[in-house]
């Protein structure tokens, strides 16, 4: 089994990043499946325009991005909100991932998480997250996990913090991979 993480920001020190990095560490120490991280960050995805798109076609950044989606089984995400709602650079990177002739990300397996420095975690955002999942035909998991005051939540090697968070998080990990497969 193969999955793909991504964060849905391109801060440099992305709290989400930091989810993320734990997805692999956990999937890779319990050899759970192979797994890889991208960072959207050096793909430099444009805004989505269709004038772009009708002159240039799909950017090759997104052509590859498109690419690594389509040898995964499962797509695990973790993505600020951004005013209670699905993060700008998210969005923009599905709609370009939508203009693919056969859409790469229909009938994938995602699993939807946040980490913010607030107190819901994210969890908002996540809920208008699921919406272009579901509309491109994706199987997005039930469970969602946010991280709230995410910014006390990593120690100074990223690695979460507290037993329970850490623990809810391995499990809803395990959980989704079993439904991925």
């Amino acid at each position: 089994m193969k999955i793909l993480t991504f964060a849905g920001s391109l801060r440099k020190d992305s709290l989400n990043k930091k989810v993320c990095r734990n997805v692999v560490n956990y999937v890779q120490q319990n050899k759970l499946a192979e797994i890889e991280f991208v960072d959207l960050k050096p793909l430099e995805i444009p805004m989505y325009d269709g004038d772009f798109e009708a002159s240039q076609g799909i950017p090759e950044s997104v052509q590859k991005l498109c690419a690594k989606i389509r040898e995964a089984d499962a797509i695990i995400i973790s993505s600020p909100e951004n005013n209670g709602s699905i993060a700008a650079v998210l969005k923009n990177t599905v709609d370009w991932v939508s203009r693919e002739k056969v859409v790469s990300i229909t009938g994938k397996h995602v699993l939807l998480c946040a980490a913010s420095p607030g107190a819901l975690g994210g969890v908002r955002g996540l809920w208008h997250t699921r919406v272009p999942f579901e509309a491109l035909g994706c199987h997005v998991y039930p469970d969602m996990m946010g991280f709230s005051k995410a910014h006390e939540a990593f120690d100074s090697e990223n690695q979460i913090k507290d037993e329970k968070t850490k623990a809810r998080f391995e499990k809803l990990l395990q959980s989704f991979i079993q439904f991925a497969k």
